[in-house]
């Protein structure tokens, strides 16, 4: 499959099937994974793979009341719980030194791409969920200070072709020339 293939095609997927994800497929994404770049190479990035259904259950819980990808997460063959060492990412000598203090989040969000390309690939469905308690999922995991859940990724075979995607914006919409609102497409 071809990169610009992959993007276009890769859908968030909310219906799996029973088949199992297997460790070989597993390790195969987290390979590609571990060379996402990041600030510094401080590859902030840790990854818990909940396969234990209790666990996954109760994963599923900590999710807002609203969350579509609850249902899903159910099913799914895994929960890819994807969390973020806290003060490496935009620090020298543990200070922020970026406008931002939680650059982690960024990194974290190229390895989740890196991630949901790589699944997608080999035939799996992800989606990225956000809207949860970080916390009580922190707590679960058992997850120790200095480090934060970013989101969970339910894997698992598609139970259901994926429907074509939602309208994007025109690149005349989003790229702008010297400065914002100049046309560039």
């Amino acid at each position: 499959m071809e990169l610009q293939e992959a993007i276009l095609q890769r859908r968030s997927i909310r219906r799996f099937s029973d088949k199992p994800v297997s460790d070989e497929a597993l390790r195969e994404i987290f390979e590609a994974v571990r060379h996402s770049p990041s600030w510094a190479n401080t590859q902030a990035w840790e990854f818990v793979v909940a396969r234990d259904r209790a666990l996954i259950s109760q994963i599923a819980g900590t999710y807002s009341e609203k969350n579509p990808a609850t249902k899903c997460s159910q099913s799914a063959s895994a929960l890819i719980v994807v969390c973020g060492k806290t003060g490496v990412s935009g620090c020298y000598d543990g200070k922020t030194v970026t406008k931002y203090d939680c650059w982690f989040m960024f990194d974290l969000g190229i390895a989740t791409q890196t991630l949901c390309l790589k699944a997608h690939e080999l035939g799996l469905g992800t989606v990225v969920v956000g809207l949860m308690d970080h916390d009580a999922c922190k707590k679960l995991i058992g997850l120790p200070e200095g480090y934060e859940v970013a989101a969970v990724i339910p894997i698992g075979y598609p139970a259901v072709e994926p429907k074509a995607g939602p309208p994007r914006k025109t690149l005349s919409e989003m790229v702008h020339c010297d400065r914002f609102g100049g046309k560039m497409f």
